[in-house]
């Protein structure tokens, strides 16, 4: 499974930050981010689980960045 989420990350240094903190919540997911994307994109992908979005947003809203699933 694959989700695609719309952020507001723009720095290099806190999307490292961000996918060091995600991979070790949820030690299951592949996470990376696109900012070169209009979007920013951030994109999580997990065969061992269903992927929770709301989770992971309420996860990135405790450091202060935004996110929404793009269908």
């Amino acid at each position: 499974m694959v989700e695609i989420f719309k952020t507001n990350v723009n720095d290099r240094d806190q999307a490292q930050l961000l996918l060091t903190e995600i991979h070790k919540a949820f030690s299951v997911y592949k996470a990376n981010f696109d900012l070169e994307d209009c979007d920013k994109i951030l994109r999580v992908k997990c065969t061992e689980e269903i992927i929770q979005p709301s989770s992971l947003i309420a996860f990135l809203e405790n450091f202060g960045c935004s996110a929404e699933v793009i269908f």
